[in-house]
């Protein structure tokens, strides 16, 4: 990997970690298409740089997410899923972090859901906190999350469906949405660096430089696209991302099987 190829998908993550598109699944086609997706380095690059868009979430909802111990304890129960299964299925999850068709099936499908969330659910009023979402309810969107370990179907797409279906509104859903990923980031990180670790493998310097450089720019994009994305879904709600995600979906099955398999980018 060098550094133009570390800047744009760090651009990638930043833009689509918070929105419903699936950021690692962007990646996935970005590190295809350079030829770089089965690389070692590239698949702990992709996790690692969570950590800026991790900070942008903490910068930007400051005296939010330092609350009550309450609130901490729901979003440790919301993880939980995601702990378990991830540990369970980790080796399945590493094979499919290869499989750009994976990604655009996904990507269709989300899409599809995305069209109609907002017909299938109906949300509370804005006035509903993320204080007030109960623990059955942050278990339950904990579930949700687990679906966004196959590739493309985005973590922030799943739990806010997840929280829209407990009758949270658009914006209190993408909110907890934007806590849960803390500890799901920090903890996906610190374990692909164990696994990178453990099996003999040693950053080098550039390698080192590269996460750093990865991690700034995704933070910088991460604010721009946070604030943009509430405003956004407040205004408008899911369907320009149901319909961005089936055009991508059935773009990538086109190239991969009418033109060339993008596994051999």
């Amino acid at each position: 990997m060098n550094y133009l190829y570390a800047i744009i998908l760090a651009i990638i993550e930043g833009l689509t970690e918070y929105l419903p598109v699936s950021s690692t699944g962007h990646m996935i086609i970005a590190s295809s298409f350079m030829g770089i997706a089965s690389d070692d380095f590239t698949k702990l690059f992709t996790i690692v740089i969570q950590l800026g868009a991790i900070l942008a979430v903490v910068i930007l909802y400051w005296k939010r997410f330092f609350q009550s111990l309450d609130f901490y304890f729901k979003l440790f129960v919301a993880f939980l899923p995601a702990v378990v299964l991830g540990l369970l299925f980790n080796d399945l999850i590493e094979e499919l972090l290869e499989s750009p068709v994976t990604v655009a099936v996904m990507l269709i499908i989300g899409g599809v859901i995305l069209l109609n969330v907002d017909k299938w659910f109906t949300t509370t009023s804005n006035a509903v906190s993320n204080e007030k979402i109960s623990y059955l309810t942050a278990l339950k969107i904990g579930f949700f999350q687990v679906l966004a370990m196959i590739p493309g179907t985005s973590r922030s797409g799943a739990t806010i469906v997840g929280g829209m279906s407990q009758k949270l509104s658009r914006k209190t859903a993408a909110e907890f949405s934007f806590f849960l990923a803390v500890p799901t980031m920090f903890g996906a990180t610190a374990y692909k660096l164990y696994k990178y670790y453990k099996t003999g493998l040693v950053l080098s310097s550039k390698e080192i430089n590269l996460l750093l450089v990865g991690n700034v720019v995704a933070f910088i994009i991460a604010l721009i696209a946070i604030k943009s994305f509430i405003d956004y879904l407040n205004k408008n709600g899911f369907k320009l991302f149901g319909y961005y995600r089936i055009i991508i979906g059935v773009v990538l099955l086109l190239i991969h099987f009418f033109i060339r398999p993008l596994s051999v980018f």
